[in-house]
């Protein structure tokens, strides 16, 4: 089985955009794999002009926010790390796997089901890392004259734009990819079967595990 792979737009982001962010993505591909009957539910984000749909179940959005928690989790306890590129930021990336469940030939000591990834969506992150003392909050009470405030507009604007074309990026995909798409799995669920995993750019256990999956389901199709 082949398994399908998109690289999605590498977005700037500052920590307390994260979470708008992934839910808005993770939700997207989601909605597009969605099984059966779901109740779409329109979201307008908070920070950006931009609305997305997510299925309606409160166990995924249960799941996602659990695993967009560990990500933010996993950016606080790796502050300031750097790279040749980008400076000051964490380079995070986050994937989201669907996958088949088959089961292995049983021996007398093991009766394994196996996971054959047919799908993984890459979401890469380059989170703003500020100096200690920056809590990004205001102070009603004072008058301050902010001469980063245009800047920070003009990068937020650049972001929103960014994240669109990672939407777009998300549906072109779903509508050309298709043939790779298994039967419906036999299962109570909204979506087909998925996982969630993180990484750091510091992490290389995570890319080890990539290329055993790429020997089990086959050289992997790239669109980005």
């Amino acid at each position: 089985m082949n398994c399908e792979v998109c690289q999605l737009k590498e977005l700037d982001v500052e920590h307390f955009e994260i979470r708008e962010v992934l839910r808005c993505i993770l939700h997207t591909i989601l909605f597009h794999r969605a099984l059966g009957l779901v109740r779409p539910k329109d979201i307008d984000l908070e920070l950006f002009e931009i609305t997305y749909v997510q299925c309606g179940d409160v166990e995924l959005e249960r799941k996602i926010d659990e695993k967009i928690d560990q990500f933010i989790d996993r950016v606080e306890k790796h502050p300031n790390k750097k790279n040749q590129i980008h400076q000051h930021c964490v380079v995070m990336q986050i994937c989201l796997s669907f996958y088949e469940v088959k089961n292995k030939q049983p021996t007398w000591f093991t009766n394994k089901v196996e996971r054959l990834y047919w799908e993984q969506w890459y979401i890469n992150l380059n989170v703003a890392q500020h100096a200690k003392g920056h809590s990004g909050k205001t102070h009603p009470s004072k008058i301050v004259v902010d001469p980063g405030a245009e800047a920070r507009t003009v990068r937020r604007g650049a972001l929103e734009a960014s994240l669109r074309d990672v939407l777009f990026q998300i549906i072109r995909f779903v509508n050309e990819k298709k043939d790779h798409i298994p039967p419906v799995p036999n299962f109570e669920g909204v979506s087909f079967p998925y996982e969630i995993t993180i990484s750091s750019s510091s992490d290389s256990a995570f890319g080890m595990e990539m290329f055993k999956r790429m020997l089990q389901t086959g050289h992997p199709t790239m669109l980005s």
